[in-house]
């Protein structure tokens, strides 16, 4: 009587499961706000440096006049003639500009004026955010595994929405960088957290569907609404409290979902995870015996008791760098981790000097969430997690590449509506490549070493995120580099993809031994969709042997 049968009986896709999901869905909805807070909060519109003459110009005038002058971003003019010709001032710095601002929304590069010799500030406070986001997972992970995943759903979701609130009151750069810093530390372990209560209180055949279709519909929700709410509040300070309020309400969370059952039965603490139980069953309308309950406690105390006797495993996750396959695999892992994520989070930042109001175009293009997510359902066990994080990839490269050309060679206000469906697709192609990583990287990790390998992988794909500001700072030096840049790597993530096993209708590695043999003889075109691999006698016998010589040597 293990639990997924007991819950099974309590009700594993009824009212507490919708609850649940509804829950997982606000989840979604607060972590796009906040995650993509510092997007908002730093767009910056097409500017000019300030001079008397144009205070009564038109933008498009302004753009004119400025047509013929190097640099017009950040050139200081000497003079402006009756025929609109400007004379540009030598060796003087401009320290007043202004800016195209189409929707009535300040953002803090417009405040405080970090632009041209000042844009790096925003970098630099912005890259504390992702150090931040390693100390967190670190750090909420720790208390997850000690004092339980809601409390410290609740801890990691306050952290964020103080650092949010905080923010809203900096004016300087140490103090943006610190407040930014506090607000990465709830990143992504929140929803993660979230997740793992939703997955392990839901009817297995309906995850895959429910916890995709969830963050496709909330978080694109989210998303798609952010940006209205910053024009309809005029300032970043306003929206950074806006933001912050509705996290709130994860007071309430105890109220409608109860601990992680799992997580209380590896601490023994059979009671509460019992009582978690009839909490479901009652909630679903469901009738269960007490000799359910009493056989499914012992079941866990002679399984633990069980566990105790065995050889302790002794399997880490610096175990998988020391054979030559697996070490292979995890190498890949954690540089397709860096690609990923930093091309997810550059793509979807990078929305300035395309033709349109770069609030807008965020709004817009934030709808590709909800094909990604209908794409990850669709195709995943049909291609296979390989062709998947392979394709989704080499697409998104693709396109990415395109739009940084286009806008290189082209007039972005005349092909507005071209750039904005590139940017829709290179987003589009970012997204299904960073859910289909998810699942891709936990079933290629043994078991034995699943939980560290995932989350050492999760964090070596924060810590190089810091370096995203900087590469959107390059857009200051030739507006394309930062398309370039992305392109060029999720490329390289594409052919990395094909030296990796395929999972798909496979028994996953439990220990590291099992991991050094995982797809052994399978070779790197190989998919699912496209005919058996075909194992032979051959790649049968270089399993065995592989296997003999693992024990051997062990």
């Amino acid at each position: 009587m293990d639990f997924d049968r007991v819950l099974e009986k309590c009700g594993n896709f009824g009212p507490y499961q919708w609850v649940v999901l509804l829950l997982f869905g606000y989840t979604n909805v607060l972590s796009s706000m906040h995650y993509f807070s510092q997007t908002l909060i730093s767009f910056t519109p097409e500017h000019w440096c300030y001079h008397p003459e144009l205070g009564n110009k038109t933008f498009d005038e302004i753009h004119n006049i400025y047509e013929d002058v190097s640099s017009p971003h950040c050139t200081l003019l000497e003079s402006v003639d009756a025929n609109g010709t400007a004379v540009a001032a030598q060796g003087l710095l401009c320290r007043q500009w202004i800016f195209k601002d189409e929707v009535g929304y300040e953002s803090i590069t417009m405040e405080l004026g970090w632009v041209c010799g000042q844009a790096f500030n925003n970098a630099v406070g912005q890259s504390f955010y992702y150090i931040g986001a390693v100390v967190g997972t670190i750090t909420f992970g720790f208390l997850a595994d000690k004092i339980g995943r809601l409390p410290a759903i609740i801890l990691s979701t306050l952290s964020g929405g103080i650092g949010d609130f905080l923010t809203s009151f900096v004016h300087t750069v140490p103090m943006f960088s610190l407040c930014r810093f506090i607000s990465g530390l709830s990143t992504d372990t929140f929803y993660v957290l979230m997740y793992i209560l939703a997955f392990e209180y839901l009817n297995p055949k309906k995850r895959t569907f429910g916890l995709n279709i969830v963050p496709a519909v909330f978080y694109c929700a989210g998303l798609m609404f952010s940006p209205w709410c910053a024009m309809w509040v005029h300032t970043w300070r306003k929206y950074l409290l806006v933001a912050s309020t509705p996290v709130l309400l994860v007071f309430i969370y105890p109220l409608f979902t109860c601990e992680s059952a799992n997580w209380l039965l590896t601490r023994q603490k059979y009671d509460s995870a019992v009582k978690c139980l009839k909490r479901v069953a009652k909630f679903n309308g469901r009738e269960v015996e007490d000799s359910v309950f009493e056989e499914f406690v012992e079941y866990y105390k002679q399984k633990i008791k069980l566990e105790e006797e065995k050889v302790t495993n002794n399997d880490t996750f610096w175990g998988m760098f020391k054979t030559p396959r697996l070490r292979k695999f995890t190498i890949i892992l954690l540089i397709k981790s860096v690609i990923i994520t930093m091309s997810f989070d550059i793509i979807s930042r990078n929305m300035e000097g395309l033709g349109s109001e770069p609030l807008h175009l965020f709004s817009y293009t934030s709808v590709c969430y909800i094909p990604a997510g209908l794409t990850i359902i669709a195709f995943q066990n049909i291609i296979g997690r390989k062709g998947m994080a392979s394709i989704s990839l080499l697409l998104g490269g693709i396109i990415t590449a395109i739009t940084g050309f286009l806008v290189a060679y082209m007039d972005p206000k005349a092909n507005a509506t071209l750039l904005a469906i590139m940017v829709g697709l290179g987003r589009y192609g970012a997204v299904v490549a960073y859910d289909a990583e998810a699942q891709y990287c936990t079933e290629i990790i043994p078991t034995s070493v699943r939980g560290r390998g995932v989350a050492n992988i999760h964090v070596i794909g924060y810590a190089c995120s810091f370096l995203n500001a900087y590469v959107l700072y390059l857009a200051n030096y030739y507006r394309p580099l930062p398309s370039i840049f992305i392109s060029i790597i999720m490329l390289a993530g594409s052919i990395l993809c094909l030296f990796l096993p395929e999972t798909l209708n496979k028994k996953l590695p439990d220990t590291l031994s099992d991991g050094e043999v995982f797809g052994i003889g399978e070779k790197w075109y190989f998919f699912p969709c496209c005919g058996s691999r075909g194992q032979g006698k051959e790649d049968t016998d270089d399993n065995q042997n592989t296997q003999r010589k693992l024990s051997t040597s062990s």
